[in-house]
């Protein structure tokens, strides 16, 4: 098996203090199935390349699963796997690239901290979907993706492609980022795992994919596949996932989505269209849940069209959900998303399909990056602004900051917040403290209407609020949204 992971960045060496191998020495790190090897087969101020090659025993590799295979049977010794990316390779590249792994470089810290020009390629690679569940996967996170189906046999082209591609990827990442992607993906994209999936693996799910797995469009086909399908194993993901990227309802009670590489779904006339997972049964008349987060969205909406704007910036925009759905409404004759985020406008940008947007609705369009805790002339001149599940990420000693540079200096005619109300999330069965690690604090009711009516008084609004979600008679809804309204404006409408 071999990966390699190239980088243009000048010095191009450094790379090596990235992954903490030293391009002058070829290292060998012993696995329970075999060796991995690192090297660097170019090394010179305008390219370096790292190059992890994994040389498997097939036969201890299937005698190491225990006594149920036979020392006779011939799949010890016909066996593709030990030479093609696999989990076998993820795990290797989690071992031998821990520290990269996690972002550490005492000698360079600030190269370890930035996107650098990356260039990785996987000669042979497993992939139940071919080349466009390749490209499903990794283009949402900011890849340019080469992907070609390996054919069986180039001498007889009758007899069709492998289940194998050549992939390579492109683009700028953090090192970091990019092996955690790759740990995850690798693994997804084979559909299958080496070893038995246990408990401890929504752990490992969740600290290679906390910057990026629930921004992904396909995060729950990808959650499904890591864990091997297993119900129990994916409620626990979908909920330690929860919040980040606007989707709490819909991680902790996800729907079940439908995998273009399974072919029940492709090949049987008649399949349904949303299948259950593998050895599941979907019920033809039970009754859909609706994610929480479509609530969410359709209520900020909903109440957008009741004031009236036309013209709406969402502030924290994250993967553009909502910026999306405004756009498909033309009442709507101009919409904004920022984030602080390069990594979610560039997500935003794919969701949307910028390159292919028509001109009439890119015209009403405007994604720019920003900083709420900082002023910014382009935040202003909207009819409304919208801060969906974003307050709560910001530290508490900065949320006066914040409130400045909306209600002072932006000053819409409205604002929408929404947040989480700490109080449902006794409801979440597999939520142990907070929503989501990235999250600050997280508001009660009362603490939350506490702020708001404190926060319109002191910048002239009036603030009104509503639930989202079933409210609960016990712990109130899910979440809570309040609807700020300026002063000047409430004597207009009453004039």
């Amino acid at each position: 098996m071999l990966i390699t992971i190239s980088t243009t960045a000048r010095p191009a060496t450094d790379l090596g203090f990235l992954l903490h191998k030293h391009p002058g020495r070829v290292q060998e790190f012993g696995q329970s199935y075999g060796v991995a090897r690192v090297f660097y087969p170019e090394a010179d101020e305008e390219r370096c390349t790292a190059a992890l090659m994994l040389d498997v025993d097939p036969v201890r590799l299937v005698r190491s699963r225990g006594r149920s295979t036979p020392d006779y049977a011939l799949g010890q010794y016909v066996n593709d796997r030990p030479y093609a990316a696999s989990s076998l390779l993820a795990v290797a590249l989690g071992d031998v690239f821990r520290t990269a792994r996690a972002g550490r470089c005492a000698a360079r810290p600030e190269l370890a901290a930035r996107p650098i020009p990356l260039e990785i390629t996987l000669p042979a690679l497993p992939c139940r979907g071919g080349p466009e569940a390749a490209r499903r996967f990794f283009e949402p996170l900011g890849w340019t993706v080469e992907a070609d189906a390996v054919p069986l046999d180039e001498r007889f082209p009758r007899w069709g492609d492998s289940r194998y591609v050549r992939l390579t990827l492109r683009g700028e990442l953090r090192l970091a980022d990019a092996l955690n992607q790759l740990y995850v993906l690798l693994p997804v994209l084979d559909d299958s795992k080496h070893y038995w999936v246990a408990s401890d693996e929504v752990d490992k799910l969740i600290r290679a994919g906390e910057s990026w797995l629930a921004a992904h469009p396909d995060r729950n086909l990808i959650t499904r596949r890591y864990l091997g399908r297993r119900r129990a194993l994916e409620r626990a993901a979908f909920a330690r996932l929860a919040e980040l990227g606007d989707d709490v309802a819909e991680a902790l009670e996800p729907p079940v989505e439908e995998d273009p590489a399974d072919p029940a779904v492709r090949d049987e006339p008649g399949a349904p269209e949303t299948p259950g997972a593998a050895g599941e049964e979907t019920a033809p008349d039970a009754p859909s849940r609706r994610p929480l987060n479509v609530l969410r969205r359709e209520t900020v909406i909903g109440v957008l069209e009741e004031l009236g704007a036309r013209t709406v910036i969402d502030l924290g925009c994250g993967s553009g959900q909502l910026v999306g759905a405004l756009l498909e409404r033309p009442a709507f004759t101009r919409v904004a998303g920022t984030d602080v985020s390069t990594q979610a406008l560039a997500v935003a940008a794919r969701r949307l399909r910028l390159d292919r947007m028509p001109e009439r609705t890119r015209e009403r369009l405007e994604l720019f990056q920003g900083a709420l805790t900082y002023t910014d002339d382009r935040f202003a001149g909207y009819d409304a602004a919208v801060l969906m599940e974003v307050v709560e990420h910001v530290d508490p000693s900065r949320l006066g900051t914040l409130e400045h540079v909306v209600f002072g200096a932006a000053r819409p005619r409205h604002v929408i917040v929404t947040t989480p109300n700490a109080e449902y999330n006794v409801r979440y069965e597999f939520l142990d403290g907070m929503r989501h690690p990235d999250h600050r604090f997280e508001w009660t009711r009362a603490e939350f209407r506490a702020w708001a009516l404190g926060a319109g008084e002191r910048n002239g609004y009036r603030a009104e609020f509503r639930p989202v979600g079933e409210d609960d008679p016990e712990a109130g809804p899910p979440t809570q949204l309040a609807v700020f309204t300026r002063v000047d404006e409430t004597v207009r409408e009453g004039e």
